[in-house]
């Protein structure tokens, strides 16, 4: 498989199993949750987004090649770096959902959640960097579109304003991993220059997949 044959096989599965594409977004993006489903959403959901600076950490530790630790660089200290944090910001929005931050912290994770962030964990420590960074493009790749559609979803039916501190988290990714996710593309191309790391990647994308779209099935199963 060359490159172009291995990057587009990549965005087919992505698109094929899309969160947008997943019921409880729909939902969502339609005013049809109770805003306490989307309360509780919003605490389980941290400990993924809480983890994800960790995940990153281990990546870059993990790899090899200065190009790619560059990039994981630069998305780890917008995640992490300030008071305006990935993971506060975050936290934000869990509060303008009426949510407050010891509940969130204190709340335990459903098995999908706990599935979640133990999958994409031991996919970025493991010692074949390319795995955890295909799961972290696969992530990534979709995110802006669903940030956008979660704004739009929020402003529609659930009270949120523009300039909201709820919908900062969003607005910050709507823009920011449109650059993350096509640098990221490019690099894990070259990355993956042979077919066993073509496979293993492909294999480490429908994990990532199958974890995220799971959770969201976790939320249905547990809270609606």
């Amino acid at each position: 498989m060359n490159k172009s044959d291995f990057l587009n096989t990549i965005e087919r599965k992505i698109e094929k199993h899309h969160l947008l594409n997943h019921s409880f977004y729909k939902a969502w993006n339609a005013g049809e949750l109770n805003k306490s489903v989307i309360q509780e959403y919003a605490a389980q959901y941290f400990k993924h987004v809480s983890a994800f600076p960790r995940y990153l950490s281990s990546i870059h530790s993990n790899c090899d090649d200065i190009k790619v630790r560059q990039e994981i660089l630069e998305n780890l200290i917008d995640e992490e770096r300030g008071e305006e944090n990935h993971p506060e910001l975050w936290m934000r929005f869990a509060e303008g959902m009426g949510k407050d931050r010891d509940s969130v912290r204190k709340t335990t994770a459903i098995k999908e959640t706990e599935e979640l962030v133990t999958n994409f964990m031991e996919l970025s420590r493991d010692e074949k960097y390319h795995k955890g960074f295909s799961a972290l493009y696969c992530y990534e790749s979709m995110i802006p579109e669903i940030a956008e559609n979660k704004i739009d979803g929020l402003k529609k039916y659930y009270g949120a304003e523009k300039g909201d501190e709820t919908l900062k988290f969003f607005e910050v990714h709507k823009s920011a991993d449109i650059i993350h996710r096509q640098v990221i593309k490019e690099l894990l191309g070259e990355v993956c220059d042979s077919d066993l790391k073509k496979e293993e990647a492909l294999e480490s994308i429908d994990l990532a997949l199958s974890s995220l779209n799971n959770f969201l099935s976790g939320m249905e199963r547990v809270y609606c």
